[in-house]
């Protein structure tokens, strides 16, 4: 078996040799690649802004990048850019899923790129292979979602923190009586996470799984998920202005302690301030029925893809390269800035330990479907003006997991 060490000098020989530097070598003149990420803003942002100039400095190509951050805005241009012919060279975007596989015919699997780049090799991750049964992405790193709480809030108003059901409440109670936001979130913009964690407060591991083709094999649970989100709404756990604030306010609430709690991901973690880790936790969901979730959402969703019509094109030797640099060991480290220390450390540690993973029902949604629920049905049954069953009816009409 090649080392690490091994594929690592390959592959920094390749990018060199494609680019014209190999020793005796001479410059060659430059290409112009691509390349659209949610690698925007933030440390992450800035790393991998740093990482493309290293290759431009490296190599003499020039990357043009339009990265921002990941939301259905975000995914849905993506999608424009395949459909208008006017894909990137190299993409970040979500794999295994919905989201790609409409995308498929438009890039390239990795069995393909490393059968004409042995020494690349890289690698085929399974938790990434599409339903045709190939592994088109390169991934960067896993992620998980939790409940992401201010514990300095919950020890000055003598709160334990919300392990269960009822200490949940009656924390929403009490920081509400005192000015404070209990559960930051964008109702408009992302409610995501909240959509996520009500289901996993009433629904088992099994249940979560299902994937129903008509509304009468939607499972009792998921019912009690989206009427969870309207108990919630009425007991004032959320802002006043949740149904039309944007995810960047609500998330800034949290993060300057004018919010208790906030369900988020493991992202969430490079915004914390290293003087924050001891005052921030991250817990599994309450379940409704009490104890804790028995699992968590996570897995791992994005990566680098190769899109075929550079592959097709006379730029594939500078595309393949940059590609190989991006999913170096070191590159994906400074990628990856989810540092955690003291109390949140632990906490996640104890989040996961003894919990399986899930996957978030809304990757195995068809974007059209999870954009409904997500986007139109949960703000919705928040305020009142649908209900749960109406909720499930509208996204099943879609066929959000095929037929």
């Amino acid at each position: 078996m090649r080392s690490f060490g091994m594929r690592i000098f390959m592959i920094s020989v390749l990018v060199l040799a494609l680019a014209g530097f190999l020793p005796g070598g001479s410059r060659a003149d430059g290409v112009t690649l691509r390349t659209v990420s949610c690698f925007a803003g933030g440390d992450a942002g800035d790393a991998y802004m740093s990482l493309l100039r290293d290759y431009e400095t490296a190599t003499g190509n020039t990357i043009l990048d339009e990265s921002s951050p990941s939301n259905e805005a975000w995914k849905s241009g993506v999608l424009k850019r395949f459909a208008a012919g006017d894909e990137p060279d190299v993409l970040f975007y979500f794999a295994a899923g919905a989201d790609s596989a409409v995308l498929l015919n438009r890039l390239v699997p990795l069995a393909e790129i490393n059968a004409a780049y042995p020494a690349l090799s890289l690698p085929e991750d399974t938790a990434l292979r599409e339903a045709d049964g190939r592994v088109y992405a390169v991934p960067v790193y896993s992620f998980w979602e939790g409940l992401y709480v201010n514990t300095d809030l919950f020890e000055q108003f003598g709160l334990d923190l919300p392990t269960d059901w009822e200490k949940l409440t009656r924390a929403i109670e009490v920081f509400r009586a005192n000015g404070i936001v209990p559960i930051s979130v964008s109702l408009s913009d992302i409610p995501h996470y909240l959509a996520e964690f009500a289901l996993l407060a009433c629904a088992t591991p099994e249940e979560l799984a299902l994937r129903p083709k008509t509304p009468e094999d939607v499972p009792e649970s998921w019912l009690e998920g989206m009427r969870l989100i309207r108990e919630l709404a009425v007991l004032g756990a959320f802002a006043e202005d949740a149904a039309f604030t944007m995810e960047s306010i609500s998330t800034g609430q949290f993060l300057s302690g004018q919010a208790a709690m906030q369900f988020d991901g493991s992202w969430q973690v490079a915004s914390i301030p290293a003087n924050r880790m001891d005052t921030v936790a991250v817990l599994p969901m309450p379940r409704r029925s009490g104890g804790q979730a028995a699992c968590y959402p996570g897995g791992v969703s994005m990566g680098f893809f190769l899109t075929r019509r550079v592959w097709d094109s006379p730029r594939r030797d500078a595309a393949v390269s940059l590609l190989a640099f991006l999913t170096t060991r070191e590159s994906l480290q400074k990628l990856d800035n989810q540092h955690m220390a003291g109390r949140l450390e632990a906490s996640f540690e104890q989040m996961v330990q003894g919990r399986g993973m899930v996957q978030p029902l809304q990757d195995a949604m068809t974007q059209q479907a999870r954009k409904t629920w997500l986007l139109e049905c949960i703000p919705a049954v928040a305020d009142g003006s649908m209900t749960a069953e109406e909720c499930w009816q509208r996204v099943l009409a879609m066929k959000p997991f095929g037929e």
